[in-house]
């Protein structure tokens, strides 16, 4: 996991997060994922930190906080150009954690997806200050081993190697998890592949396709299947093709097969230098003053890159309570990637019936959805003559329109919860403490929550593990706890915890608005134990609900990774999959159809694998698309398939909201997995009822 950011987004606070951290003041996140949370953080100053903060469960594990432990070791001794310091950190804290400088930009993967290849000056700088940063990091007896274009920032200042979370010393001390390969694929060295032996020579390896990666815009042992791409590593040729003459002198000898023959990072700055010192040359012609001398002031002198800011830096967004996150990870590539075992986290968002359309029918105005035509083109819902006259609506009258209140104590000047914006998370002394329903308010409660995390569970065939709803009045919190199973997969226990989440969140919210002067709960907290005799529970998550229920910005709501996690997961549901299968074929279709018109999409894109899955905790539909073949590695394509499997989806799913009374999933998600990456890039979300 990254702790440097990119890009300036924060985003906003979810529950349970803090708002110091050491020294530092935490205005929002950046990123977020299974293993911990990077979050965006002041100094008393003002200058702008990533704090990463080790999620207390992984805390626990002895092994994991030795990794991290060695993580924060390791940071400590890399100094050097073209690196992100490491400004603080307390790995023995009860909940360890590390603050870097914050390094604003674009990753490599994500520059070249909307702007092409580097050239001129802007390429030599990229190439010496990325070996510099090696050379550094070799010099202070540090293997990095997981250099990629995720890890790689592309600062108005200049290039940044980021994440040393599966870093080791070069001899050969680490900690790691026996039988697991780290790194990814396309970026391991050959040597690795066969034998596991990383040393300072496999980062060369990754460094040399890293930069004819940046020069080409193509991974230079392409795409598929991560076997496919390990035999092309281990005996086929790199594409080199447009690399400059130069510089692919150097990059073949970091490419070669054997590590011996390789390059090493201070030849590699010392040689590129000299390439880079003719572009400053060029450049610097007619300035006035001396030249520069320093490389460091060469990568700078012919560095081209656009400033990056965010207002949300300074002044943090309102946080959201909607949840705490303990996320399988995927997103966005902003900091970092967890493929192979890394500690990276890219970066890091309501039911049917959420605000917007309850609002709409509150009012009296008709939320009716626009038709969707055989060719895929949209009118305005209820234009005479057109099909989107009888199209779905969402009415006071339709229970799956019921309001779910983002500020459910708005306006009301002594309600009964009184500890709205406590972030402190409930103790085990709390859950040992909480008892079962004693009144019927509360006995109508546990029943509401136990139903719908149970018709949540259903969906994904995970009907088999009990929600047990019980209340602490004194914390006036609702717990809910499952099991006890033992060893549950990560990927269940990550659905319980966002199904218990969102019903305690939309069931506490409407008892809030209803009896706000005497319902008095209004915290909820998830637990997983794994025996009858625990006396201590696993806390997955928890929240208030008085900060809204639903992954939103901006009033928006968005698709993130733990969705999309969960609607990998296949269902179990016949309408779900009948669905599905349909609304998968008519997008594979529409897309084949869209490429064969040409819009600027490499023809191979027609073939790229497409899929479609339900998470019932948000009642949304994703929609994903391997990116085999790099035909939506630009904005305007990635646009193009966005377009039409948004277009599609919509009219299958308004359809089937029309005809089927139990029918709730009505928002869409798109996103594209490219290449090798093993984390997916959200290109659109929304709902297809506004």
């Amino acid at each position: 996991m990254s702790a440097a950011g990119s890009g300036g987004r924060v985003q906003p606070a979810r529950p349970g997060d803090p708002s110091r951290v050491g020294p530092y003041r935490i205005i929002g996140r950046l990123g977020s994922g299974g293993m911990g949370t990077v979050h965006a953080g002041l100094t008393a100053d003002g200058l702008r930190v990533a704090v990463k903060v080790i999620h207390p469960a992984q805390a626990e594990d002895p092994e994991f906080r030795a990794r991290f432990r060695r993580e924060v070791q390791l940071s400590a001794r890399v100094q050097g150009p073209c690196l992100v310091p490491l400004l603080a950190a307390d790995p023995e804290a009860d909940t360890p954690w590390l603050a870097t400088a914050y390094a604003p930009g674009l990753t490599l993967n994500q520059y070249l997806a909307d702007h092409g290849a580097l050239t001129s000056g802007t390429l030599y700088a990229f190439a010496t200050g990325t070996a510099q940063a090696l050379a550094a990091v070799h010099e202070a007896g540090v293997v990095h081993r997981d250099v990629k274009p995720q890890n790689v920032i592309l600062t108005p200042a200049g290039p940044r190697v980021l994440d040393f979370g599966i870093a080791r010393a070069a001899d050969g001390t680490s900690v790691t998890r026996t039988g697991v390969m780290t790194g990814t694929p396309g970026w391991i060295s050959p040597e690795y592949y066969r034998t596991s032996t990383a040393g300072p020579q496999g980062d060369m390896f990754a460094w040399g396709a890293l930069v004819a990666y940046a020069a080409t815009g193509r991974l230079p042992f392409g795409t598929g299947a991560p076997d496919v791409v390990a035999f092309r590593v281990m005996s086929g040729d790199p594409d080199l093709d447009g690399v400059p003459a130069e510089l692919r002198e150097v990059v073949e000898s970091a490419l070669a097969k054997e590590p011996a023959d390789r390059i090493s990072a201070a030849s590699a700055a010392q040689q590129c230098s000299r390439f880079l010192a003719s572009q400053a040359t060029q450049i610097l012609a007619g300035s006035d003053g001396p030249a520069p001398t320093r490389v460091g002031e060469l990568v700078t002198a012919v560095w081209q890159m656009p400033a990056v800011d965010d207002p949300t830096w300074h002044a943090a967004s309102p946080p959201s309570r909607r949840r705490a996150v303990t996320t399988v990870l995927v997103a966005a590539a902003v900091i970092g990637a967890l493929a192979g075992g890394a500690l990276a986290f890219p970066a890091a968002f309501p039911s049917v019936g959420g605000r917007d359309g309850a609002r709409d029918a509150a009012a009296g105005r008709s939320t009716a959805s626009p038709a969707l035509h055989a060719d895929g083109a949209t009118e305005p819902a209820g234009t005479p003559g057109t099909p989107g006259a009888a199209a779905a609506t969402r009415t006071a009258a339709d229970p799956r329109g019921i309001r779910i209140p983002a500020d459910p104590l708005a306006g009301v000047a002594h309600p009964a919860f009184t500890r709205a914006g406590d972030e402190a998370q409930p103790s085990d002394d709390e859950w040992r403490a909480s008892t079962t329903a004693s009144t019927q308010e509360e006995k109508d409660t546990a029943q509401a929550i136990e139903d719908d995390v149970r018709s949540m569970l259903a969906t994904k065939g995970l009907d088999h593990l009990t929600a047990t709803v019980t209340f602490d009045r004194r914390a006036q919190t609702v717990m809910v706890t499952g099991g006890p199973v033992s060893q549950l997969p990560e990927d269940d226990q990550e659905v319980f915890r966002r199904a218990g989440e969102m019903a305690s969140c939309t069931t506490l919210a409407r008892r809030l608005q209803g009896s706000p002067t005497t319902w008095s709960y209004g915290r909820y907290s998830v637990f997983w134990k794994s025996s009858d005799g625990d006396t201590e529970a696993d806390v997955l998550g928890f929240g208030q609900a008085t900060d809204g229920c639903y992954n939103e910005v901006a009033g928006q709501w968005r698709g993130d990774e733990s969705g999309m996690a969960t609607a990998q997961i296949p269902s179990t549901d016949k309408d779900e999959i009948r669905v599905a299968g349909a609304t998968d074929k008519a997008i594979t279709a529409a897309w084949k159809t869209r490429v064969a018109e040409g819009n600027g999409v490499d023809p191979s894109a027609a073939d790229d694998d497409i899929n479609l899955g339900f998470d019932p905790a948000e009642k949304a539909a994703y929609v994903w698309i391997q990116d085999t073949y790099g035909g939506l590695i630009g904005r305007a394509q990635r646009d193009n398939f966005q377009d039409v499997a948004r277009r599609t989806a919509c009219g299958k799913l308004r359809d089937e909201y029309s005809r089927n009374q139990s029918w709730q999933y009505i928002r869409w998600s798109v996103a594209v997995y490219g290449g090798n990456m093993g984390t997916p890039e959200f290109i659109g979300s929304g709902d297809c009822l506004s």
